[in-house]
């Protein structure tokens, strides 16, 4: 019996050095995988809540911008673009568009593998509500 515990020596050592890099992997997967997750899911309300913004009566685009800004900005994003259309939001305007686009290289928690050189975005349009003193036609 001590014969083949002696022979046993290196066996945890070896096992280890096997499944080791496949426990990394799948950890590491798992985090950028939740990252992606959690940064398509907050372009899509950023976007939800820039579009709320600007289409109430008297909104400007800085508003629409401040307003997806800050929910981009409650979990971190670093690097992203917001496009707001029409440039201009006027009390003539039918609909307002917002645009954000997040690059994942610059958002992940771990050094991109899987994502590298992708980014999420994300669009919506609504219509503007119109005034107490506008009219329908």
């Amino acid at each position: 019996m001590r014969r083949l515990c002696r022979n046993r020596r290196g066996t945890t050592t070896v096992e280890f050095a096997l499944c080791a890099p496949i426990l990394f992997l799948f950890t590491f997967a798992s985090f950028e995988y939740s990252r992606v997750n959690s940064l398509r899911q907050t372009a899509e309300n950023a976007v939800y809540e820039g579009c709320r913004r600007g289409i109430v009566p008297g909104a400007t685009v800085a508003d629409v911008q401040a307003s997806t800004q800050l929910v981009l900005d409650s979990v971190f994003t670093r690097n992203s673009t917001i496009a707001v259309t029409p440039s201009v939001i006027t009390e003539d305007t039918s609909e307002v568009t917002v645009d954000v686009t997040i690059p994942l290289d610059d958002n992940s928690w771990v050094f991109p593998n899987f994502f590298k050189g992708r980014e999420v975005s994300s669009t919506l349009t609504l219509a503007r509500e119109r005034g107490l003193n506008s009219s329908v036609d």
